[in-house]
């Protein structure tokens, strides 16, 4: 969820501002992009060049930049980010945030921001539990300010109860949560196979394909990124992905992809079948590698399972199933028989004959041709512009 999401996090002057530290670098970790924009009496509490290390990026606490008489221009770091987040937020600053007060540069990016703003409230428990302080957060939550409760325990002044800053790990979990739930695919299970699948001739031999993963891959990072719950089922390939939370399983054969695709089929609410499946498998199999000899030699084929029309038999109302089609001619013809025979919700055509398209590229040609025969033809984009278009589509046959 947080994968080149930009965020600013404000830190006020407060004890808790040491866990800033640990909050940085699992915000980095999680692949955001974080600017640290502090108040001067934070830097008391924890030093800029510690944030400044773990960011990766110079720390800002004042509008100007004396050693370069630069300015730190807070409508351009407003609009920079995707979610502001401040932790800890003191009483005094959130006061200035519920008042419209703007007197450092940690107020003025507040008032700047045009996206989602969340606050981890740090402080005493008679500060806490004040009238003044709870008007305060009711005022920032009617402005559409997001609020990450605080916990309970000890406290700096040695009292015991509720006051204490959420946990880095806490706020992080806190902000994947509420950026996922209002996401268009918000924890939709989805399955998605990728790559080729190897046919065993022998221990060392196989068939195959000239599949690389890419387009099933970027079909799991674009689900994922939209909110899905993505499995992935992947033959051999050495594509990674970059969403950490698609669940990956790693298959070779099609026997192997059509047993793995049969026991998470059924929990999906949408498939998107994009693997290359060997149609032809050898009927047996040596047990130790064949040695060359004089002469050709001739292996016995036998059919794979078509493991699309096996879904499709088995799919039930509301499930969205799609279909990858790779043609050499009558490229529209036979997509749409397939996706008739098939009882597929949507095809994906491309054409080996288009300059671009196809196996090992990093770019695509597709034509999208739904149930009801309604065809969309895009130009030649990069794989992840055409998992995107394909997404969309996905998310359109959902809500049908």
């Amino acid at each position: 969820m947080l994968e080149g999401k930009n965020i600013i996090l404000g830190i006020c002057g407060s004890i808790a501002a040491y866990k800033a530290a640990t909050l940085v670098r699992l915000l980095v970790k999680a692949g955001a992009n974080v600017q640290v924009v502090m108040t001067t009496d934070a830097t008391n509490f924890i030093t800029p060049l510690t944030l400044s290390t773990l960011s990766k990026r110079p720390v800002y606490s004042k509008y100007f930049r004396p050693d370069t008489g630069q300015w730190n221009n807070h409508v351009e770091l407003g609009l920079w980010a995707d979610a502001v987040i401040i932790a800890p937020a003191s009483a005094n600053t959130m006061a200035k945030m519920a008042g419209g007060l703007c007197d450092n540069l940690l107020t003025a990016v507040y008032l700047s921001a045009k996206c989602p703003v969340y606050f981890a409230p740090a402080m005493d428990l008679d500060m806490w539990k004040h009238e003044a302080t709870r008007d305060n957060i009711n005022k920032l939550e009617s402005f559409g300010n997001i609020l990450i409760p605080p916990g309970t325990g000890e406290l700096a002044s040695g009292l015991h109860g509720e006051g204490r800053m959420a946990e880095p790990e806490e706020i992080v979990a806190f902000l994947t949560s509420d950026i996922k739930k209002k996401l268009p695919l918000a924890n939709v299970p989805v399955l998605v196979t990728a790559g080729p699948t190897y046919e065993a001739i022998d221990p060392v031999r196989f068939i195959g394909n000239h599949s690389s993963g890419k387009m099933g891959f970027a079909l799991a990072d674009e689900l994922a990124a939209l909110g899905a719950n993505v499995t992935l089922i992947a033959g051999p390939t050495a594509q990674t992905s970059k969403q950490k939370s698609i669940k990956r399983i790693n298959v070779v054969s099609a026997a192997e992809m059509l047993d793995a695709c049969l026991l998470h089929f059924d929990a999906a609410k949408a498939c998107v079948m994009c693997a290359a499946v060997a149609d032809y498998t050898p009927v047996t199999v040596a047990d130790q590698k064949i040695k060359k000899q004089d002469g050709g030699l001739n292996i016995d084929l036998k059919k794979t399972t078509d493991i699309l029309k096996t879904l499709g038999t088995q799919k039930r109302a509301g499930q969205v199933l799609v279909g990858f089609a790779l043609e050499t001619q009558n490229e529209e013809q036979y997509a749409i028989e397939k996706l008739q025979k098939k009882n597929l919700d949507l095809i994906v055509l491309n054409s080996l004959n288009d300059a671009g398209a196809g196996f090992k590229n990093d770019t695509n040609k597709v034509t999208l041709i739904d149930r009801y025969l309604n065809k969309t033809v895009y130009e030649l984009k990069s794989k992840t512009e055409v998992a995107r278009d394909i997404c969309s589509k996905v998310i359109d046959l959902l809500k049908k």
